[in-house]
């Protein structure tokens, strides 16, 4: 479930048929958005169908179950990077949104478990 979340934000990259996602949103600056309450938010909120998507928004939405789902195999190594820096960051500082989009994206704890490991490092 490491990569839950920034497959979300810096991976908003791309479509998910194709072999790798887009690299076009690598150079998304991640610790801006997690900074800032306002961009966080509306992140969070397109994901969970409370509030409007960014073409960004969008991207990250239709791509997210899909990376989650094939472990990220199609993240270029900066999505990685990214998902990495986005999960710790909810772990540990806001927990209650990586709630809420735990309880959406992974209603039966299949992906937590799966990378259990890797979030148990992310809390420590």
């Amino acid at each position: 479930m490491k990569l839950f979340f920034v497959i979300a934000l810096s991976c908003v990259m791309g479509v998910a048929y194709a072999a790798t996602y887009s690299d076009k949103w690598d150079n998304i600056n991640v610790d801006e958005i997690l900074e800032s309450q306002r961009l966080l938010r509306g992140y969070v909120d397109c994901l969970m169908d409370k509030g409007r998507c960014t073409a960004d928004g969008k991207a990250l939405k239709e791509t997210l179950p899909d990376a989650l789902e094939h472990e990220c195999s199609k993240c270029t190594e900066k999505q990685k990077t990214g998902a990495d820096k986005v999960v710790r960051h909810l772990v540990n500082k806001r927990p209650e949104l990586w709630k809420e989009l735990s309880t959406k994206y992974d209603p039966n704890n299949i992906y937590q478990q799966r990378y259990k490991d890797k979030i148990e490092a992310v809390k420590n």
